[in-house]
């Protein structure tokens, strides 16, 4: 795991600061209960600057096997109905698409985010079950 200072590390921890934020505003007492966060092993994640930040929140990270996008809630949840809705449809501009993007995202409901994270859960048991190997081949 790369230790080293990057670029990234510190716009990565700019957004933990936006996130533990939103957290403190929506849910208070998740930050005395403590949070748990899932993110994979690149670089600005595991980099000198991030472990530092972790350390001074006291936010516990969940260990993410190398290679694993079964594991990840974008890789199995989001990027599938995303890819769906995006097929066939072509952007003049950054911004059209970024538009697209808002919009799509504005207008999902809410239990489609809950549905993927309480997949993870069971997707979490099965990687353990199977000793970290792949949970969908």
């Amino acid at each position: 795991m790369s230790k080293r200072i990057t670029p990234f590390a510190s716009r990565y921890c700019s957004t933990l600061d936006r996130l533990k934020e939103a957290i403190r505003r929506k849910r208070p007492g998740l930050l005395r209960r403590g949070v748990v966060l899932q993110h994979d092993n690149a670089t600005p994640h595991s980099a000198n600057l991030t472990q530092q930040w972790l350390q001074r929140y006291g936010w516990e990270i969940l260990p993410h096997p190398a290679h694993s996008p079964d594991l990840a809630p974008s890789d199995f949840h989001l990027f599938g109905p995303l890819k769906r809705h995006l097929g066939g449809m072509a952007f003049e501009t950054e911004d059209d698409l970024i538009s697209e993007l808002r919009n799509w995202f504005d207008n999902l409901d809410v239990d489609f985010f809950r549905v993927g994270i309480n997949a993870l859960l069971s997707r979490w048991q099965k990687c353990i079950n199977l000793h970290g190997d792949y949970v969908e081949k």
